[in-house]
């Protein structure tokens, strides 16, 4: 009888660190304050955002993102998952989640969204090395 294939846990505290960048990423936001996050990602990573290419992430960060988050009063994510595989010195993470955006306005804005990201290893941190992030509405009445 063939014994079942076995499958490659990721070590513990290896996942818990990949998941710590992407938690202290998402603070960030609800923070609204993005300070210090360039230290989240690699000096030549790459953003990509609901079919745009953003550049690099202190690109999206100078012309996109930084922009955005002074235009809001509050973003609060709910129903958050992620999830972290290590395979051949990278880490692949997918998150989803809802969000709901306030803006200075008053204007609020509901969205179900989802990342994937590609994490590398550089100087003995976690970096992210690919985002690619997307939103649509939610169903009506979710």
């Amino acid at each position: 009888m063939l014994s079942p294939p076995a499958f490659a846990q990721s070590p513990p505290s290896e996942t818990a660190a990949v998941q710590t960048v992407l938690e202290q990423y998402k603070q960030a936001i609800e923070r609204l304050d993005a300070t210090g996050t360039e230290r989240l990602f690699s000096s030549d990573s790459k953003v990509f955002e609901s079919g745009g290419s953003e550049g690099t992430y202190a690109q999206y960060l100078a012309h996109h993102l930084g922009p955005e988050l002074k235009e809001f009063s509050a973003f609060r994510f709910s129903n958050y998952r992620a999830s972290v595989k290590l395979e051949n010195g990278l880490a692949l993470a997918d998150e989803a989640y809802d969000y709901t955006i306030t803006t200075k306005a008053g204007e609020t804005v509901q969205r179900r969204g989802v990342a994937t990201s590609v994490l590398k290893k550089i100087a003995g941190n976690w970096r992210i090395v690919i985002l690619h992030t997307s939103s649509r509405k939610p169903p009506a009445g979710k």
